[in-house]
């Protein structure tokens, strides 16, 4: 995801900038037992930067009012409500998308805190309806890519906030998303609780920062839940000019509460081990356990040589691949004429739930997404394939059978006869208990090639540090 700041000023400081939205909600639907029909009440957004307050205090926004902005003032026509609030409340300073040239002087870098860019947003489930029909996915559960995205989405206007300046000021920025920490659902995710996602800055590097979000929603509705966090996730953006796209000084950060200084301590030793792990990622088939390949690819071979005599029990990895191809089209794009990383990771999400229960003959359960480097930026009018399969399956809990899924997206471009890898995305997923009770058996998944097996052994031993470092 790539978000342009663009020189602007203004005659208020960054702090009294309403439209830069803290908090979202909905106005609830008068019928308390609707039946099956049309919505007419339109629901209202309100926005504010304080632990959020009672309907009345804040000023409302008509939900309606984004299909009647000029078409330069938005960056793409998303669906979700969500993404259209947050840039509606950054569209006042979209309104010369040509001016990135200008020449107002640069600003000075600022100290800011994390609260200064707290934001949070609130689904309303539990009373609006109509959002709730747009997050519900088949089995009455919330559609966890849609939540992917909204959080990318989240995480870039607190990035801006960050970024903006207190005499009302912004600097020639792009804001890229880099890279995604590991994402670990705590437990399920309703549709008919109101759900609130709430993030701020905690870590702030030379030219990168660390955004720390979480999703809440408490089993019995109310916020102040001690069970209330379902998943925390981790966005690192970094900072480009906009004229050279050459690496760019942010706003540095100062926590001020014990909690604050905690998240800033994490994020410091998350960014040092992923410098670590940068230089010595590389797969070298000679470093590697001769013995643990060999283990892997000895029923492949079996498959490959002999199959009538393979285990019926497992299955090639090749065997479990889906795939499927499109054009980036105009109405994904940020203004810069890039992909939200945001709509990429919902369709990765979207594609590894398919290929999960076309495998498992059962629907799945999202438990977590590995960490997530942005390589290549996408741009509009590129052909993306993003192909998925099983990678591997842990069995040795019956009851809860993991499976691991690789997504990797491919940017190609027919005119110049070139492919490149822009993402990978690993996800694991469980079924229900209750399908394995009813039968349901999840397969062993083996490699058919020492390219494959690399890939299992790579994945397995990252996952084992991510054990090892929590």
């Amino acid at each position: 995801m790539m978000i342009p700041l663009l020189r602007i000023r203004t005659s208020k400081s960054c702090s009294s900038l309403q439209p830069i939205a803290s908090y979202l909600t909905l106005t609830p639907n008068p019928n308390p037992n609707p039946k099956p029909q049309p919505f007419h009440p339109i629901p209202h957004r309100q926005f504010s930067d304080e632990p959020i307050p009672p309907a009345s205090t804040v000023d409302s926004i008509d939900a309606g009012s984004s299909i009647r902005k000029p078409i330069s003032l938005w960056p793409g026509m998303y669906h979700s409500p969500v993404t259209n609030a947050l840039w509606e409340a950054r569209s006042n300073i979209f309104d010369r998308p040509g001016d990135s040239g200008s020449t107002t002087p640069q600003s000075e870098l600022v100290t800011r805190t994390p609260a200064q860019s707290r934001t949070s947003i609130l689904y309303k489930f539990s009373t609006d309806f109509k959002l709730r029909e747009q997050y519900r996915n088949p089995w009455n559960g919330v559609r966890i890519g849609k939540l992917l995205e909204d959080l990318d989405a989240l995480a870039g206007t607190i990035a801006y906030k960050h970024c903006c300046n207190e005499d009302g000021t912004t600097r020639p920025l792009l804001l890229v998303t880099a890279s995604v920490d590991k994402m670990v659902l705590k437990k399920p995710i309703r549709d008919d609780i109101d759900l609130n996602l709430v993030g701020a800055v905690a870590w702030v590097g030379k030219s990168s920062m660390e955004i720390q979000l979480e999703v809440n929603q408490s089993t019995d509705g109310t916020p102040s839940s001690s069970d209330s966090v379902a998943l925390i996730a981790n966005f690192t953006f970094v900072a480009r000019d906009s004229n050279t796209g050459k690496s760019a000084p942010v706003n540095k950060i100062t926590p001020e509460t014990e909690k604050e200084k905690l998240l800033w301590e994490a994020a410091d030793t998350r960014n040092k081990m992923r410098k670590k792990m940068r230089g010595e990622h590389k797969l070298d088939i000679e470093d590697k356990d001769k013995n643990r390949l060999n283990a892997l690819l000895a029923e492949g071979r079996v498959f490959c040589d002999m199959p009538a005599l393979a285990d019926r029990d497992s299955i090639l990895i090749r065997d479990t691949c889906l795939q499927n191809s499109f054009i980036c089209q105009p109405q994904q794009r940020n203004i810069h004429g890039r992909i939200f990383g945001g709509f990429l990771m919902r369709r990765a999400f979207e594609l590894a739930f398919s290929t999960t229960y076309a495998f498992a003959g059962a629907a799945p359960h999202f438990l977590e997404v590995d960490h997530v480097d942005f390589v290549r930026p996408v741009d509009v009018g590129n052909f993306l394939r993003l192909k998925s399969c099983v990678l591997y399956t842990e069995l040795e809990n019956p009851s809860e059978p993991l499976i691991n899924v690789e997504v990797v997206a491919h940017v190609t471009q027919p005119k110049l006869r070139s492919s490149e890898v822009s993402n990978k995305f690993y996800f694991t997923f469980s079924i229900h208990p209750e399908a394995v009770k009813d039968g349901v058996r999840i397969r062993n998944v083996v490699p058919a090639t020492e390219e494959e097996a690399l890939r299992v052994i790579e994945r397995m031993d990252a996952e084992n540090s991510h054990i090892a470092a929590s």
